[in-house]
Parts: C-alpha cells; sequence; structure tokens
C-alpha cells in the first residue's frame, strides 16, 4: 500500500510559478512510475506529467511543456511539479498518482492504482 499527500498550491498571479510536492509513504517508492493530474470544474481529469520510477524519463501534456516540470528523490520518497509561467487555464485541483503498472500507460487515469487528495491550483488573470 501506498498513501500520497499533496501540498504546494494555492493562489497565484497569472505569470508566476508554484512547486508541488507530493509524499508518499511505503518503501517501494522507488519502483513506482508516478504521475500528475488535473480537474477543473465541469472538466474532465486529465494527464499533466509523469515520470519513470528512477526519473529516467518524463513526459508532459502539450500545453504544459516547457513550463512544467515533473522530478523525483527517491531517497525522500518524494515527487514534485515545478510550474513556471501559469495561466488561468492551468487553474485546477491537481492529483499525484502512483503506480500505473506499465510505463506506457502513464496517460490513462485509470491505470493507476494510488492516488492523493488533490490540491487546488488556482491562477488569477
Amino acid at each position: 500500500q501506498v498513501q500520497l499527500a499533496e501540498s504546494g498550491g494555492g493562489l497565484v498571479q497569472a505569470g508566476g510559478s508554484l512547486r508541488l510536492s507530493c509524499a508518499a509513504s511505503g518503501r517501494t517508492f522507488s519502483s513506482y512510475h508516478m504521475g500528475w493530474f488535473r480537474q477543473a470544474p465541469g472538466q474532465e481529469r486529465e494527464f499533466v506529467a509523469a515520470i519513470s520510477s528512477r526519473g529516467g524519463s518524463t513526459d508532459y501534456k502539450d500545453s504544459v511543456k516547457g513550463r512544467f516540470t515533473i522530478s523525483r528523490d527517491n531517497a525522500k520518497n518524494t515527487v514534485y511539479l515545478q510550474m513556471n509561467s501559469l495561466k488561468a487555464e492551468d487553474t485546477a485541483v491537481y492529483c499525484c498518482a502512483a503506480d500505473p503498472g506499465s510505463y506506457g500507460d502513464r496517460y490513462f487515469s485509470s491505470r493507476y492504482h494510488y492516488w492523493g487528495q488533490g490540491t487546488q491550483v488556482t491562477v488569477s488573470s
């Protein structure tokens, strides 16, 4: 079992930055691929970014490429999402997720076995 807890959300002006953290419990964190998803009001949950278990591979939603960076520190059982040049359309609840099984399934929220509660990110324009 893995428990995930996000932090770092908040209210920021457009163009600003936030760094989200997702702390995981358990001894097997380093074996899990990790993902960040977001859900805006009235919209479906969408993939934002993913990172492979050892951090060697990353992937991003097209609209956040060049602005967001996913990283992980396996010694601290934590995955991060650095968000720069934030836009109003980035406003959403951001959730981290663990263990989609195969890294090839990283885009699909249904594949992930563990989820955090989420943290609200609000970008004012």
